[in-house]
């Protein structure tokens, strides 16, 4: 497999400051940051972009996380090693990345559950984890960019 091209915001340097810089205050709300890289490797598992599912298990091994943990996150629903909260935050990020799924994109369900966990701030955080990490997605899944090539 070979890259494309690199990806649109290194080429367009001014594009990646902003992202950068919303990366890091979607980060600054207090949650763990084994969550916030969850979220990221589940969202880029559905969307299929292999440079960002590897980002994604290098980041969880770098803070600890187990082998289960990681290798499991796509499964999250059959299997005992994620909290209830985790749980929560994990569905809302699925849902909103699949959005076109069904009519009620985030059911109330969805929503309830995550609130049940979260407060407002920490549900915006989660959402613009899934946010940036479906923008990241977008911009490398298309120029194909390779896996472990950062």
């Amino acid at each position: 497999m070979e890259a494309r091209m690199q990806n649109p915001a290194t080429i367009i340097p001014a594009a990646m400051k902003p992202i950068m810089e919303l990366m890091k205050a979607t980060q600054s709300q207090g949650l763990p940051q084994e969550l916030m890289e969850m979220i990221h490797l589940r969202v880029s598992q559905i969307n299929g972009c292999s440079y960002c599912v590897d980002a994604g298990l290098k980041s969880l091994r770098k803070l600890g996380e187990s082998d289960e943990r990681i290798g499991l996150v796509s499964a999250w629903r059959e299997t005992p090693y994620y909290t209830d909260a985790e749980r929560a935050a994990l569905a809302l990020a699925e849902a909103s990345t699949r959005l076109a799924d069904r009519a009620d994109a985030v059911s109330d369900e969805v929503w309830d559950n995550a609130a049940d966990h979260f407060d407002e701030k920490q549900l915006a955080s989660i959402l613009l984890m899934t946010a940036v990490s479906n923008l990241f997605n977008r911009l490398n899944a298309p120029v194909r960019q390779i896996a472990g090539s950062w």
